[in-house]
């Protein structure tokens, strides 16, 4: 009868299965490729070559590229994928390009470092690339089980990293903090997300919003699970007072892994923070905004005064790495579009700076066991002057000082602060930056009136993969601070337009 709808056929739901596991199979396709990439590369650490490093870096950095390609051909179709756990949108492409820049410059100045010290393995480059998709994973996630699957891939490769330099004391001792904080800060994140599921009965963020919007805010046990998941996101960003674990673990990792760490894995962990906490479940922000701005304070106040008594210069730049991220939370404080996109924007600068200054740390190595005392670029303006220059660009930009993208970064932080009527939150932000330029300032002081270390000249060589990192990291800092209009449309464009 034409009254009565036809029961589907089986042909029929396999037809439908079938569709909806090859539409989430390219969804999800810049993943599989380096998936694939980091076994083909762990496949050929395998195969004697007398230019294995070479070979695996190429592989490497193509395999990334080939991803970022689908991730910009899938950028033009948002859509869900995985039964609405797993997103291609504007704002997940948009770190995605912050991960690969981010990725590709670790691989590109890895091989030098390894080669100096004598540790060069095969599987560093699988790991990297296998952080990488976990990475991804964390901001394509709508769904608080595949957020934490992608963060725990991306940890388990990070910890092994971490440890890389197996001879160094320095190296095992970070690595071993490493494991032990990181399984404390996934447990605490897998009781909130447990308390969420038992309010809600669902992980999947959007069937969250739903279900919370008929909860009362002040239950003590949403309460609880809020703050519980936020405290283990900003244990991954080294927020204070979870920030214990930053300069260690800074210090005693690989200096190429110590970038990817300030790099991707902020990047990432933000990502996370601002889909839960501003996208999917911005009802929340009652419960949690007061901590965050009281959080933000102490963290900048920290990283920022610690930071000038420091002698190890990367162990500077860890506790400079946490008064950024103080910084950063100063945007979800603002929220909105403009919070947003101050937070994306200033991520992407931080990526172009912080890699840079790293690229320079690891041309002065002199060896792990000697260290890495900040006294190591006393001279570089009269030894190699253009890579003083190159340095004094990307701690200008660190430091917040114009024409570099860095002082733009924190200016359309404290725009929108003010926008939203947090004015003595932006004068607070003001004067700890003015506190944090010093350190800055100290290390340009030695580049430029100590006089240089008899051996400096002969140390330092300039292989073709650095000088790439070094141009794209400087050209990235340069333009971002002198055409700031058009990367800050970019980022407008990456997020969603339901966002208030």
């Amino acid at each position: 009868m034409s009254g009565i709808a036809e029961k589907p056929t089986a042909v029929d739901l396999v037809t439908v299965d079938l569709t909806a596991i090859s539409q989430s199979v390219l969804a999800s396709g810049p993943e599989i490729i380096l998936i694939i990439g980091a076994c083909v590369a762990l496949m050929l650490s395998l195969v004697p070559h007398p230019r294995q490093d070479q070979l695996l870096a190429g592989v490497s950095v193509f395999m990334i590229l080939l991803a970022a390609g689908m991730s910009y051909s899938l950028s033009d179709f948002p859509q869900t994928a995985y039964a609405g756990m797993f997103v291609v949108d504007g704002f997940s492409t948009f770190f995605k390009v912050i991960l690969y820049l981010g990725t590709t410059l670790t691989v590109l100045m890895s091989g030098s470092y390894l080669r100096k010290e004598g540790v060069f393995q095969g599987e560093y480059y699988a790991l990297l690339l296998f952080a990488l998709v976990g990475t991804m994973i964390m901001v394509s996630s709508t769904d608080l089980l595949l957020i934490y699957l992608g963060l725990e891939l991306q940890a388990l490769s990070i910890y092994v990293l971490t440890g890389f330099l197996k001879t160094d004391v320095r190296s095992n001792e970070a690595s071993l903090k490493y494991i032990i904080l990181g399984a404390f800060s996934s447990g605490i994140i897998l009781y909130g997300m447990s308390l969420f599921y038992g309010l809600t009965g669902t992980t999947n963020l959007k069937d969250m919003a739903v279900a919370l919007s008929t909860l009362d805010l002040s239950d003590p046990m949403l309460i609880l699970a809020t703050l519980f998941m936020l405290v283990g996101l900003l244990f991954k960003v080294g927020a204070v007072p979870f920030h214990m674990w930053v300069p260690d673990i800074y210090e005693g990792a690989p200096s190429p892994i110590t970038a990817y760490m300030s790099v991707a894995s902020k990047a990432a962990a933000f990502a996370v923070i601002m889909r839960i906490f501003m996208l999917d479940l911005a009802v929340l922000q009652p419960i949690w905004i007061l901590n965050i701005a009281g959080i933000a304070v102490l963290t900048m106040a920290l990283g920022s005064f610690v930071a000038l008594v420091q002698k190890n210069i990367k162990r500077m730049l860890a506790y400079s790495s946490i008064a950024h991220a103080g910084f950063l939370m100063l945007g979800l404080v603002a929220g909105g579009r403009d919070g947003m996109a101050s937070i994306m924007l200033y991520l992407l600068v931080y990526t172009f700076m912080t890699i840079g200054i790293f690229a320079v740390i690891i041309l002065l190595n002199k060896g792990v066991r000697l260290g890495e005392p900040i006294e190591d670029f006393s001279g570089l303006a009269k030894t190699h002057p253009g890579l003083a220059f190159m340095s004094l660009i990307f701690l200008f930009s660190l430091a917040g000082i114009p024409p570099t993208g860095g002082f733009f970064a924190k200016f359309y932080v404290l725009t929108a602060l003010v926008d939203k009527g947090h004015v003595m939150l932006a004068v607070i932000a003001v004067l700890l930056s003015a506190v944090s330029a010093w350190f800055y300032i100290r290390i340009i002081m030695l580049m430029y009136v100590q006089p240089p270390a008899p051996t400096q000249a002969a140390e330092i060589q300039l292989t073709p993969s650095i000088r790439i990192v070094l141009f794209i990291a400087t050209v990235g800092t340069l333009l971002t601070g002198l055409l700031p209009a058009g990367f800050l449309g970019f980022v407008a464009n990456s997020i969603p337009l339901s966002l208030g």
